[in-house]
């Protein structure tokens, strides 16, 4: 078992592919629908993820493992064919979001707890039925007046930890993800110092929780200011400052590390991690697991037509082979704008 946990996590990772992560709940994708001025119909989010699946250089050059919704996973193409298996014959690994949001935490306001552990050991059985071979768990992190607190991380630490011990036991590879927000005025120092405290306290916790390190994923966030800082950060200082963090805190043991955007633009997060890699000396393999990243430019040129699949696809082709050519390092501007031509 832990060879094959081992194997999908290196995998999940190596080479240059990333995540394409396609779990938008409901409400989320509908306010992305909603942007591009589609409804957000149990057919339309069917169409537009199978115009992404379909996608054949995308998802089988640079796309490793999708990560998808309880609804994408029970899914069948307009021809009958269940969406897992598109992915599956791209030579992609299908995953499953497991978690069921962030809710205020009683007795810390302003801070916030992952629930979703009752029953998980069940969803997870059928899930695996169902042809996912990996999971993820969404821990936030805010960064406010007095937050977060040792309380509020610690007991999203323990959650992950549980949550990953059930995967393993289920033969799933666990995303952990602990997401420290950028969306505050904190500066990119803060943002190191919050990071760092909390991936202590998750790698405390897994240790404790007996998690197989070789068969996960840390799914992190990169060290950048806030956005509303005004003291914004160069993409060498965010480079820099993340490297460093993640070499203090995530044991080599560790396959892979894939990151999210965070609400970064789409060129920011390629150049950042790209700017990772080119600094070299790195123990676990870095790439991405972007959602709005990779998805936003495909959304707006696929606007719900059929006439556009095409053109949707041709965007979301280019945008993951940015990413994976970033996870390369050999990416730059010229080769984004030369591309995109």
């Amino acid at each position: 078992m832990a060879g094959s946990l081992d194997e999908i996590a290196y995998k999940m990772c190596a080479g240059g592919k990333g995540l394409l992560a396609a779990d938008e709940s409901s409400s989320t994708i509908k306010k992305r629908f909603d942007a591009i001025g589609v409804e957000s119909t149990f057919e339309n989010r069917r169409d537009y993820r199978e115009m992404l699946f379909r996608t054949k250089e995308a998802m089988e050059d640079y796309i490793s493992g999708v990560i998808l919704y309880d609804e994408t996973i029970r899914q069948n193409a307009v021809d009958g064919t269940p969406l897992v298996k598109l992915i599956e014959a791209a030579g992609s690994i299908p995953g499953i979001k497991v978690d069921e949001g962030a809710k205020p935490q009683a007795g810390f306001p302003g801070e916030t707890i992952t629930e979703g552990l009752d029953g998980l050991d069940g969803r997870l059985k059928e899930y695996y039925a169902l042809g996912a071979r990996f999971a993820k768990w969404r821990a936030v992190i805010d960064i406010g007046s007095g937050i977060p607190t040792y309380g509020s991380i610690l007991a999203n630490a323990q959650a992950l930890a549980r949550y990953a011990a059930l995967c393993q036991a289920n033969n799933i590879v666990p995303i952990v993800e602990p997401e420290v927000l950028m969306d505050g005025s904190n500066d990119i120092d803060r943002c190191y110092e919050v990071t760092e405290w909390v991936l202590k306290e998750v790698f405390q916790q897994l240790f404790y929780a007996r998690i197989r390190l070789e068969g996960m994923v840390l799914k992190p966030n990169m060290i950048v200011p806030g956005k509303l800082s005004p003291k914004q950060a160069s993409v060498e200082e965010v480079a820099e400052k993340t490297v460093r963090c993640l070499k203090n805190c995530v044991p080599s043991a560790v396959p892979g590390i894939a990151f999210l955007s965070g609400g970064q633009s789409d060129e920011e997060a390629t150049a950042h991690l790209d700017a990772m890699i080119k600094l070299g000396g790195l123990p676990w393999n870095l790439t991405f697991s972007y959602g709005r990243a990779l998805q936003a430019a495909p959304q707006k040129a696929w606007s719900g037509k059929p006439e556009n699949v095409a053109a949707g696809q041709a965007v979301f082709t280019h945008r993951a082979r940015m990413n994976y050519l970033a996870a390369l390092g050999k990416w730059s501007a010229e080769v984004e704008q030369k591309q995109a031509a």
